[in-house]
């Protein structure tokens, strides 16, 4: 597995090897000692999520507030979507900054988000199959969320707005000014 940076030092693209035959392929989509190696810290994820999407669904900004905050481990395994990293941590020197990449099935590109960092994606495919590990049990009490049009943000979710599929609940997050944010000198990787 390969690592690469980003723009936030926390945040980082995995690439799994990929082993092609005439059969078809073959690679490790997740390997506990190996990440925790590159990324130099321990992991425990404890729940796998799935979703599926047809084009234009947006979902997201989401996140988990402390003591309940996630690490994710996001991939696609059928289509193409934009993936999208806020930070949300006061103080943070990148503080309301987001960072953008594609991540399809035919790329198999990855992406590792640790906690204080908000997280969505809209599909560019005409379906999507998303899956993502956490290292949290989601909580209702815990959830955080940023309205993904906040014009401070300025996210280009290369579909327009008027195209978006939303939920209800994604229609009506608060502006990044307006959220229930982390403070950048938390403990969050305890």
């Amino acid at each position: 597995m390969n690592i690469e940076t980003t723009p936030f030092k926390e945040v980082f693209i995995l690439k799994p090897k990929v082993h092609l035959d005439d059969r078809g392929a073959f690679m490790e989509s997740f390997n506990e000692r190996e990440v925790e190696n590159l990324l130099g810290r321990k992991i425990a994820f404890c729940q796998d999520n799935q979703t599926v999407s047809k084009k234009g669904v947006l979902r997201g900004l989401h996140y988990q507030l402390l003591p309940f905050s996630q690490t994710k481990l996001v991939r696609v395994i059928q289509g193409k979507v934009l993936d999208v990293v806020v930070d949300i941590r006061k103080g943070s020197p990148t503080f309301g900054h987001h960072f953008s990449c594609e991540l399809s099935a035919d790329n198999q590109v990855q992406l590792y988000i640790p906690r204080g960092f908000a997280h969505g994606f809209i599909t560019l495919s005409e379906t999507s199959i998303f899956m993502y590990k956490v290292d949290q049990f989601y909580k209702v009490e815990s959830e955080g969320s940023i309205a993904p049009n906040d014009p401070a943000l300025g996210i280009d979710w290369q579909i327009p707005e008027l195209e978006w599929i939303q939920s209800e609940k994604d229609k009506n997050h608060p502006t990044l000014a307006e959220a229930t944010l982390f403070e950048y000198n938390e403990d969050l990787y305890a």
